[in-house]
């Protein structure tokens, strides 16, 4: 792992307590096609293993989305759910890694988490404010100070797009402008204030390189394989010691939907016109059809699942006896990290992938 300073620490400014606004009222800054990381009301409710998220479990508040226009300038939002759930919001623009996680280390200890100023193989280096403790974002492991090997719980959260949210979440909120400066507004080293109609990353987005020397236009990174795209976006999951990243193109070429295995847990991965989300497979024969993905087989009754929330979707094509979908429970998210396939690579080593899945 090779580890550089690149700016002052807190030059990137981390958000504490956001403020947020009813999804009927999208911020002006956001367009429908812009991308937000989701937190659902039941992410906070889980066992010591991550396992137990339901997609619509409990009334603990709102689903939340965090735009990314406002986190490329930020990197790191530390909030509480209505749960009382401390989490962290993060996002590496170079890595195209969104991953929530947990703010509780240890016997319940919460930190808050900053942007070092470092990156780690191209990734964020986060530092929490308790011990100073440095936390490479894409693993969630401490990897210097007093807490060093601590893991952070990884949270279910999916990434989709505004208007998908608005759609799958009316009564949900949006994370409102924090404002401030940031580095990332800036041209030097030193913060500038945010105009969020900026798009400090769109040209790295777009050229085929990848890492902070082609965010610079000074070079880039070699990539020694031609089955996978550098940038492709991959679902991360890891369970039981074993790591399966499931990339967006794999399953799109699959006709939407992937079943795969980590460690004990069977695990179905669906790709949408929002993203790509994975959630607990309990022993169905998957098939897409117009309105989602219908669950087959002798325990699944021909129930109709929305491939972006995992909720049964109240259609009559979804209806089988007298109850239909409408009686059926929804599919439980699983805890994973959204990235680019070069981080997930960096961290997880060349044959981390699922390639040439059975669907």
């Amino acid at each position: 792992m090779e580890v550089k300073n690149v700016l002052p620490k807190d030059a990137i400014p981390s958000v504490e307590g956001p403020t947020f606004a009813p999804a009927s009222e999208r911020p002006d800054a956001v367009s429908d096609d812009d991308r937000v990381i989701v937190v659902e009301p039941s992410a906070g409710s889980r066992t010591d293993d991550g396992s137990e998220h339901r997609a619509g479990d409990g009334n603990d508040g709102n689903a939340r989305a965090y735009p990314v226009r406002y986190l490329h300038f930020h990197e790191i939002v530390n909030d509480v759910l209505d749960s009382g759930v401390p989490i962290a919001v993060t996002w590496c623009p170079l890595c195209g890694s969104a991953v929530v996680y947990d703010r509780r280390v240890g016997d319940g200890r919460v930190l808050e988490f900053g942007v070092s100023g470092k990156l780690a193989d191209d990734d964020l280096v986060m530092y929490d404010r308790e011990t100073e403790s440095e936390w490479k974002q894409s693993l969630g492991v401490a990897i210097t100070g007093p807490l060093a090997g601590t893991d952070l719980t990884v949270l279910p959260a999916a990434t989709t797009t505004v208007s998908a949210f608005r759609r799958q979440f009316p009564e949900g909120l949006f994370m409102e402008p924090p404002g401030g400066a940031s580095e990332a507004a800036s041209d030097d080293d030193e913060p500038a204030a945010i105009d969020y109609d900026d798009a400090p990353y769109e040209a790295y987005f777009e050229r085929d390189g990848f890492g902070l020397a082609a965010h610079r236009g000074t070079g880039g990174r070699d990539w020694n394989r031609d089955d996978l795209d550098p940038k492709a976006v991959v679902l991360g999951i890891e369970r039981d010691g074993e790591s399966l990243g499931v990339p967006l193109p794999v399953v799109e070429r699959a006709d939407g939907v992937v079943t795969a295995s980590a460690g004990e847990l069977d695990v179905v991965v669906f790709a949408t016109d929002d993203g790509i989300h994975a959630f607990e497979d309990p022993g169905c024969d998957w098939r897409r059809v117009p309105g989602g993905f219908r669950a087959e087989g002798a325990q699944c009754d021909g129930i109709l699942y929305d491939g972006a929330t995992g909720a049964p979707v109240d259609a009559p094509a979804a209806h089988t006896g007298d109850g239909g979908s409408r009686n059926a429970a929804p599919l439980r998210r699983i805890p994973a990290r959204r990235l680019f396939a070069f981080a997930w690579q960096d961290d997880h080593g060349p044959d981390a992938f699922l390639l040439d899945p059975e669907r």
